[in-house]
């Protein structure tokens, strides 16, 4: 299925960046750190990065056919992230709980931190995009280094959130809110022209 002379250092570097930007771990851990909160104080890293993983390489081989088996098109998967998207973002600007606090941890870690922070429709349908332009070895490649980086994100979290204090933590909250509210809206737009069609 694969060959490794397939494999290109360079084809991987721009994979990487790209999914690297879309998926924007680091604009996403003021939302992390309040999902945190809200989780008891622990979210399962190895959980959540499974998961995120499992559903960017499912896509890699299997997304159109499994939006089909399930009568979808991507953009109704887009628009479906998008809204809990935007959930997220108002709870963060306007101090509203709509996710309640969640016990389990397990369940946290896959929604909404593995789909749709983490592998939201933004990252699997570029995930699908690349497909017209690189080998699958090299984007799978790319998606191992995005997970590595997700998983030491995830970890360092309750170091993240010492670090800028609580103040700080008020701040990026409330302005990570408005950008998330901005992407979700922008999505929603992009995909919402054609739902249903």
């Amino acid at each position: 299925m694969f060959e490794l002379g397939n494999i290109i250092g360079k084809e991987i570097l721009t994979i990487s960046f790209t999914l690297f930007a879309v998926i924007d771990m680091l604009g996403s851990i003021p939302v992390l750190i309040s999902l945190r909160e809200k989780m008891g104080g622990h979210i399962k890293s190895t959980q959540a990065t499974i998961a995120s993983g499992a559903l960017m390489i499912i896509f890699l081989f299997l997304g159109r056919e499994f939006l089909n088996v399930l009568g979808l098109d991507v953009k109704s998967f887009a628009v479906a992230g998008s809204i809990v998207i935007f959930i997220i973002g108002l709870e963060m600007v306007l101090g509203i709980e709509f996710f309640k606090a969640d016990s389990n941890p397990k369940s946290g870690s896959v929604v909404p931190i593995a789909f749709p922070l983490i592998a939201g429709s933004g990252t699997l349908t570029t995930i699908m995009s690349l497909k017209a332009n690189y080998q699958d070895i090299n984007i799978l490649l790319g998606i191992f280094v995005n997970l590595i980086v997700i998983y030491i994100v995830l970890k360092s979290l309750k170091w993240i959130g010492n670090a800028i204090g609580p103040s700080g933590l008020i701040v990026l909250r409330k302005f990570f809110g408005v950008i998330l509210l901005a992407i979700a809206v922008k999505i929603f737009g992009t995909n919402i022209q054609n739902f249903g069609k």
